[in-house]
């Protein structure tokens, strides 16, 4: 337990001491949401969970990958799984840092929105909750495939990539209904739309209107991500 809190603890010194990895998952949803909370015609029913969403996407693939890409690209993961530290430790406190920085930003998320446009959460809390933490393991099962297969560069390059894609066709800020019809297809069998859409029904349609589709298909996308990462995952 020692060497895991203390693991925690560097994981989460790092994350601070990356300047990008702060504007990704910190300063762009807190942006994203004063500028359209000001500016669109959604309203904070639609805007505020479609953001909690992306704050977690932006955490879990985008942060976790690059980060570990760089760890391995250094040779510092290899160092650390053949330390005393148990490997299971190492995921373990990789996990807990990546749900303490998700913390972190849905309580900012939240009480921003609160605060300037009136927005309180409604529906079911527990749907809400298993739809951010089925997101987190798909989004962190793809940035860990990106991160153990790819060189560190090339994992850079594709998760910002990813995360612009995403953004687009996520439906993060605007309903997906607006894009042509072969296109809107493909978005909503992609895991950026199921956690939207589960977010989303969770927080706004109450308990058993609309999420539990959105939430098999993300729960199918972290079985997937999470087994393809755990299959190719190479430390060097």
């Amino acid at each position: 337990m020692r060497a895991l809190l203390a693991q925690v603890r560097v994981e989460l010194i790092l994350t601070l001491r990356r300047g990008e990895s702060l504007l990704i998952t910190i300063v762009v949803p807190v942006v994203l949401l004063i500028f359209f909370g000001a500016v669109a015609a959604n309203p904070p029913d639609f805007l505020v969970p479609g953001l909690l969403a992306l704050a977690v996407m932006s955490t879990s693939m985008v942060s976790l990958g690059i980060a570990t890409a760089y760890e391995r690209y250094y040779g510092a993961l290899k160092r650390l799984l053949g330390s005393p530290l148990p490997r299971t430790s190492l995921i373990a406190a990789k996990t807990l840092s990546v749900l303490v920085i998700e913390l972190v930003q849905l309580i900012l998320l939240a009480g921003i929105a609160r605060l300037m446009f009136g927005w309180s959460p409604s529906g079911s809390p527990p749907e809400a909750i298993a739809a951010l933490v089925l997101g987190s393991a798909a989004f962190a099962g793809l940035g860990l495939l990106l991160a153990g297969t790819l060189r560190a560069e090339a994992t850079l390059a594709v998760a910002n990539g990813l995360y612009l894609v995403f953004l687009l066709l996520g439906g993060f800020i605007l309903p997906l209904d607006r894009l042509p019809g072969p296109l809107a297809f493909v978005a909503h069998a992609l895991p950026a739309a199921a956690l939207t859409d589960a977010t989303r029904s969770a927080l706004s349609d109450g308990p058993g209107q609309g999420a539990v589709g959105p939430l098999a298909l993300l729960a199918a996308w972290a079985v997937t991500t999470l087994g393809a990462a755990a299959l190719t995952f190479r430390a060097e």
